[in-house]
């Protein structure tokens, strides 16, 4: 049991659909029940989603990852959110896991919305209080928020379970410039050299990798891929390519938001360099699909902490991302 016990009669803990295993793993983590929640669709695909306890004058925790389909994901949070404001609740917690329109972070071509920052507007209008969720895709995303949003980081756990191996001649990785810095925080706490790749993203599927490593990883046996996300692999599997020509012998891919869409596991699979894939559960694993080892590093305990921390009136800044100075 963990010492970040909550108040069972002041707390409730609900779960939309999307992945009511990690949210039954937080609310063990922080002591409370995991409450009851139906959903159903009318026959005109309407959604009604129905809490199974009082909400009245407590602190309530909605937890959510926007994972396949995500719409569907998404509006049966907007309605958890709103039935909680509407039932009374004196605080509304939005727990995302994984926000997966943070990918949408800017007008990059003309007539398209901003989701990212539009997402951000209907959680709040729907009756979050407060959103916490892990690693967004671009820092800039944060700033969409206009309700406290707390964004935390599984590095420290990626390091605790690197720091048991053999690092020898290894190098940390980041798959594009982007990335660099969150894979220097990542290389800084295993005392690892760092490098970036040059990428250009042609299409959703589809990268080039120009200009990468060369001298850069020239005498290393072994490289650690960092990055935030892998969908459908196609900017780590260039980059892991490329590193397999420069001579690495043995690359490991890490990521916090696995969602390893389409062909991700085969492409992946493919590399013979590759004997191991390691990301966390804020998407739900299925291990067998995988053809080399994956290992899945789990984020209750790191939301559990960061909620009673907060609960309690504690700084959250060793679990936050964007820290320099904080151990995570």
């Amino acid at each position: 049991m963990s010492e970040h016990q909550l108040d069972k009669q002041e707390t409730r803990i609900f779960s939309g659909r999307s992945h009511p295993a990690l949210a039954r793993q937080i609310a063990d983590y922080l002591g409370v029940p995991l409450e009851k929640t139906h959903s159903r669709h009318f026959t005109n695909d309407c959604m009604e989603v129905h809490l199974g306890a009082s909400v009245r004058s407590r602190t309530v925790l909605i937890v959510q990852s926007l994972v396949k389909p995500v719409s569907e994901h998404l509006v049966e949070l907007l309605l958890m959110l709103d039935i909680a404001r509407s039932a009374g609740a004196r605080a509304v917690h939005a727990i995302i896991p994984y926000y997966a329109y943070a990918r949408s972070d800017k007008k990059d071509a003309p007539r398209i919305s901003i989701t990212a920052r539009l997402v951000a507007d209907l959680l709040s209008t729907a009756g979050a209080t407060h959103v916490m969720t892990m690693t967004l895709h671009a820092p800039q995303v944060h700033g969409f928020f206009s309700v406290p949003t707390d964004v935390l980081t599984a590095r420290t756990e990626f390091a605790r379970l690197f720091s048991e191996r053999d690092l020898k001649k290894t190098v940390v990785v980041a798959p594009d410039v982007g990335h660099a810095k969150s894979a220097a925080r990542f290389a800084r706490m295993l005392s690892l050299p760092v490098v970036a790749a040059d990428k250009e993203r042609v299409s959703d599927t589809e990268v080039l990798i120009s200009g990468l490593f060369g001298r850069q990883v020239r005498g290393f046996r072994q490289a650690l891929v960092y990055d935030d996300e892998i969908s459908t692999g196609s900017s780590v599997v260039e980059v892991c390519k490329e590193l397999a020509r420069n001579g690495i012998d043995k690359i490991i891919p890490i990521c916090t938001h696995g969602v390893f869409s389409g062909r991700a596991f085969e492409r992946l699979g493919a590399i013979p360099q590759i004997p191991e894939l390691v990301t966390t559960d804020t998407v739900p694993q299925r291990p067998s699909r995988c053809p080399v080892a994956l290992t899945i590093v789990p984020v209750a305990p790191l939301f559990g902490k960061a909620l009673w921390l907060n609960f309690t009136r504690q700084s959250i800044g060793g679990l936050y991302v964007y820290g320099q100075d904080a151990p995570a």
